[in-house]
């Protein structure tokens, strides 16, 4: 939700999606502070998550996302910590995200009716990435759901999105309720951190007993970390690498946080390299890449539609969404490189002859490739990987050329 795999595996996640904050706070490669716009929004405003002391004190340029204080940099280079995240060890605040569990012996049932994914067939403490859909078709949210063997399912989804989220499953709970359904939910205050990178289980499994190598990819486990007990750890995120979103009672994630960062491999990283790093790994940004305007055929996310929900169409825009995966659309989402100036959101896309297809949706230079990436959507026309467009910068054509996501392979850990 984010969380995320997101999406491209695409995803909750799920993370850190809602991006419309964003804009404007990073130019990547020098990572930008809009102190400017978050002093007229008033910081008093904005809501802190229980780091945010602890952000402050460790030189964390803090800046207002989707309703939150949140750090977008630290004392490091934005393309340093992104580097940092690809060869060790970083984690990331993200307990800005709104975290749920949903009880009760109807809950599975609860669930489908809200989301495209099939939750039945999840294994116990197995996750997928889903999306909550709407009638006309369109992405209302990416998420985590994870079928939990504590007789729950831990949901997590994106911070811009909470409000809408929440009202729509206590509008959907109260349908169950009058129908004598067995459902109840329980909206969490825990911290939830994200610890990426090829480092990770090195650092981690110091202080788990239970053994990580057995713990996969899209898999969740109940643990006492480093002596804190009752955390969930699961092993997803929303960077490309290798690497675990810990749910961490909130007095204690300050003592999490400073036990992990005792390791010599592990960073703090902010908002700034962990869009660059989500943007490499061809994971959707919720508000940029995905809205309530785009369908999950047209976003590239046929495979978060379970095969069995396909059959019974009975998820929220079904009989819109999977008639398109056939049908095809008129639009889809790709990946671009460029050389040349870098390509930002709402950039045109223009054919080889210079006609509008498309607009970009993300875009940033690579620190790892060295050369600009983006994403955004084409008419499917021009959708085929290696196909040669161009990229309107500064009312300049800049030659493109549609690309396979993720752009810089992925490490997911699969046992």
């Amino acid at each position: 939700m984010w969380a995320r795999l997101l999406v491209a595996v695409g995803g909750s996640g799920l993370g850190l999606r809602a991006s419309r904050d964003l804009r404007g706070l990073l130019r990547v490669g020098g990572a930008e502070c809009a102190g400017r716009r978050q002093a007229s929004s008033g910081e008093e405003a904005l809501k802190k998550t229980p780091l945010f002391d602890f952000h402050r004190e460790q030189g964390g340029k803090m800046v207002g996302f989707a309703g939150w204080s949140m750090p977008v940099q630290y004392k490091d280079s934005h393309i340093a910590s992104h580097m940092h995240t690809r060869e060790h060890c970083s984690i990331f605040d993200v307990s800005h995200m709104l975290q749920t569990k949903v009880h009760g012996k109807d809950r599975v049932k609860f669930m489908e009716s809200l989301v495209v994914g099939d939750i039945a067939e999840l294994k116990d403490n197995q996750g997928t990435l889903s999306l909550f859909t709407t009638e006309k078709g369109g992405i209302i949210d990416d998420l985590i759901v994870t079928r939990t063997d504590q007789g729950y399912l831990f949901v997590v989804s994106n911070a811009g999105c909470a409000d809408k989220d929440s009202a729509r499953m206590k509008a959907r709970l109260v349908e169950f309720k009058s129908a004598g359904l067995d459902v109840d939910m329980e909206f969490l205050d825990d911290s939830l951190i994200a610890v990426q990178g090829p480092s990770m289980a090195q650092v981690l499994q110091q202080g788990l007993k239970e053994d990580l190598s057995k713990l996969t990819f899209m898999n969740s486990t109940l643990a006492t970390v480093f002596g804190i007990p009752g955390c969930r750890v699961t092993r997803c995120g929303y960077t490309g690498e290798d690497g675990v979103e810990i749910s961490v009672p909130a007095s204690r994630v300050v003592e999490l946080t400073e036990k992990l960062l005792s390791h010599s491999e592990v960073k703090l990283a902010g908002l700034g390299s962990r869009d660059s790093l989500r943007l490499e790994a061809g994971l959707c940004l919720y508000g940029n890449d995905i809205d309530e305007t785009t369908s999950p055929v047209e976003g590239t996310l046929v495979w978060t539609i379970g095969k069995r929900r396909r059959q019974t169409k009975d998820f929220p825009g079904a009989d819109i969404i999977v008639p398109q995966i056939k049908a095809k659309t008129a639009r889809k989402r790709v990946g671009l490189v460029s050389t040349g100036p870098p390509v930002r959101q709402h950039t045109p896309i223009l054919s080889p002859d210079g006609k509008v297809i498309g607009e970009v949706t993300s875009g940033c230079p690579s620190p790892c490739l060295k050369k600009n990436i983006a994403m955004g959507y084409v008419d499917s026309a021009f959708a085929k990987n290696g196909t040669a467009i161009q990229v309107e910068v500064r009312k300049k054509a800049v030659p493109a050329t549609v690309s396979k996501m993720p752009f810089v392979p992925t490490n997911y850990y699969s046992g």
